[in-house]
């Protein structure tokens, strides 16, 4: 088993984990118990009553956090002709198709999102064995494959993150900083949650989110009542 620290240890005995909170409860206590010197990442995880062997029951999608993550996002963009002048416009920061697509076959991995227009997939299709077990390859089911390139850079740069659930069934997203104020970290965790809830897959039968927890990057998870969240948000 692994072996915590004295920070860790002495969180962790301030809260009952066998107890399910509120989110207010839950947000507030991990703001106020980070201990790391770092700005710390709040992550939402949702383990889902689905199994993900099966294709209909893949949880996936892509949501626009109302206050960011708290980190600059780095966008790439694969384009030619207009759609690279209006990728530049938007405030890409990388854009081109054949350079970029040989610096990535060299190594280079400077961004943290890629897009890319419809046209040139062909030959972004090459780089697939590359960007894809980073999570860098752009997918039209993410949004990231579109001839709006500029709607897609600026809704990325202002907080747009992708979720996929996991193969144990769960759903791991970051929902902004310590830092943040708890009322926007709140904000953010609603609209996720929200999304999550709704994207449920038609094959699912019972209870779809089996389980909420908070934590933050260094920090203990605490778990939240699911079944306020669940009857907000269901349609």
């Amino acid at each position: 088993m692994p072996v915590h620290g004295k920070k860790y240890v002495a969180v962790r005995n301030k809260v009952d984990r066998t107890q399910l909170h509120n989110l207010d409860f839950a947000l507030r206590f991990v703001k106020e118990n980070a201990f790391a010197k770092f700005d710390e990442t709040v992550e939402v995880s949702m383990r889902l009553n689905v199994d993900p062997k099966h294709a209909d029951q893949i949880v996936r999608g892509t949501v626009v956090l109302p206050h960011g993550i708290g980190k600059p996002v780095r966008v790439l963009v694969f384009a030619q002709g207009e759609k690279d002048i209006e990728a530049r416009e938007a405030g890409a920061d990388h854009v081109g198709c054949d350079d970029l697509i040989e610096k990535i076959q060299g190594g280079w991995f400077d961004f943290d999102k890629a897009v890319a227009t419809p046209d040139v997939m062909g030959k972004v299709g090459r780089l697939g064995r590359i960007l894809g077990p980073r999570g860098l390859m752009p997918n039209p089911k993410a949004g990231t494959v579109t001839f709006d390139v500029a709607a897609a850079v600026r809704e990325i740069r202002a907080g747009r993150i992708e979720f996929r659930v996991d193969r144990g069934g769960i759903i791991h997203s970051p929902v902004g900083k310590v830092s943040f104020d708890l009322e926007k970290l709140k904000d953010n965790a609603l609209m996720l949650m929200e999304t999550v809830v709704k994207a449920r897959p038609p094959a699912v039968k019972g209870t779809y989110v089996k389980s909420i927890s908070v934590s933050s990057t260094m920090g203990i998870g605490v778990k939240i009542e699911p079944t306020e969240i669940i009857n907000k948000f269901r349609s």
